[in-house]
């Protein structure tokens, strides 16, 4: 893979061969033949606000934006006892794990090459620190912070698994220039503001953006600027990689087996049939329905971590396809009759299963077959593989709507471990489901 020259808004005034006023041009060998990515500039600094609150504000709009709103959560000011602390610049949190982040703007009269070099490692180091010392204090005591709807959760700190991401956010960093800014007790990286929004962009997923950063750290820094390089470097990897070993108790359930890179080539929700789009619209019925009496804001995010963990992001646009193809089908159903399409994916290991379902309506009926069916899954599942007290299983259901106010229904069931049925409750499932 090699990089062409960048396209920069103002080559005359930019001495920089990587920065967030770049666009950056890659060109990439696919299986396809080559291609040439586009990676934009950065998000343009909202008006209104100081240059560095601008910058803090654009990161978190690239992630709430394509990587929802809900994973991503603000700042907050803790009283200590020599006056006030600020909890991180935001924080990510996904599953298990964790991204405190620092965003640092360079604001003020440029230097020379060697001057910007040293702004670039004193910030970075700087940010790295307290991106630590969030974490540190977010588990000494736990504390309330708000994601990007505006819901309060308790961040725990020794419930994730951390790392430090500093964020700079810099037109004219000089070309070739390598930060490392590492901290003790955890990983760390460090991007240009551009390459946050391309990771977010190009994958659509929080979880996908974490597992990513993670991975990343773990290899020696790039140069700043040259993030989406790496990134289709790794891509190209997993594309060439051998498929990973399934159990035998999971190659006994038959089916297909698909074996997906973890990091697409092309930029997630690049097909023109805007499929993708569906599993977005699942996410945000998620977020923004009712909840249950005791389900809490916290198990609304474990759930969508859940989902976003299992939908591969490389195959959302084919999910898409599959379910609006399943919803057509139901819905050609006669009206005294209620047609339902399944489809479900089971991990390597055997001990998470995501189901996908749609049905005709949604009534009383519909409810109590989706429960029963998702139950008996779950169960199979987990005699199957001898994993029934570790065995996860998360189901959608989709339902069409007549009024076309919305295109479905959308219904969600996630059960964890054993649920100790009886033969006799196996028995019922099985006659209840004719199966």
């Amino acid at each position: 893979m090699l990089t062409s020259n960048e396209a920069m808004e103002n080559r005359d005034a930019a001495p920089a061969a990587a920065s967030d006023a770049q666009v950056l041009q890659l060109i990439v060998d696919t299986p396809t033949g080559v291609c040439i990515r586009t990676v934009p500039a950065a998000l343009p600094l909202p008006e209104g606000v100081d240059q560095g609150t601008g910058a803090e504000l654009a990161a978190h709009q690239a992630a709430a934006m394509w990587g929802m709103p809900d994973f991503v959560f603000r700042s907050t000011i803790r009283k200590v006892s020599s006056g006030q602390r600020e909890i991180g610049d935001r924080i990510l949190l996904a599953g298990s794990r964790g991204a405190s982040v620092q965003i640092k703007s360079r604001e003020g009269e440029y230097k020379d090459e060697t001057g910007e070099r040293s702004w670039l490692q004193s910030r970075g180091s700087k940010a790295a620190r307290q991106a630590k010392g969030t974490v540190r204090n977010l588990r000494t005591t736990p504390a309330e912070l708000e994601n990007g709807r505006g819901r309060a959760i308790t961040v725990r700190g020794e419930d994730y698994e951390w790392i430090a991401v500093v964020v700079l956010d810099h037109d004219r960093v000089p070309a070739d220039t390598v930060i490392d800014c590492p901290v003790s007790g955890m990983p760390s990286i460090v991007l240009v503001r551009r390459d946050w929004d391309f990771l977010f962009n190009q994958l659509r997923s929080t979880t996908a953006v974490l597992d990513y950063l993670f991975r990343a750290a773990e290899l020696p820094p790039v140069p700043l600027g040259d993030e989406p390089a790496r990134y289709y470097e790794l891509a190209a990897h997993d594309l060439d990689a051998e498929p990973g070993a399934l159990t035998d108790a999971v190659n006994e359930l038959g089916g297909q087996r698909v074996s997906l890179p973890h990091l697409p080539q092309a930029p997630v929700g690049s097909s023109a049939d805007q499929a993708h789009l569906v599993t977005r619209v699942i996410f945000e019925d998620i977020a923004t329905s009712g909840m249950r009496d005791g389900m809490t804001e916290a198990d609304r995010l474990a759930l969508m971590s859940e989902l976003d963990a299992l939908l591969p992001v490389s195959e959302r646009a084919n999910w898409g396809r599959f379910l609006l193809q399943m919803l057509d089908a139901v819905r050609k159903a006669p009206l005294d009759k209620c047609a339902w399409r399944w489809r479900r994916v089971v991990n390597a290991s055997g001990s998470r299963q995501l189901i996908l379902g749609t049905a005709t309506r949604h009534d009383a009926s519909v409810k109590a077959t989706f429960m029963s069916y998702v139950l008996l899954r779950h169960h199979d599942l987990g005699q199957h593989t001898g994993l029934a007290d570790e065995t996860l299983t998360l189901a959608v259901l989709l339902t069409p709507l007549k009024d076309r106010t919305r295109p479905w229904d959308t219904s969600v069931m996630r059960t964890l471990g054993d649920n100790q049925l009886s033969r006799e409750d196996v028995d019922r499932c099985r006659r209840f489901l004719d199966v």
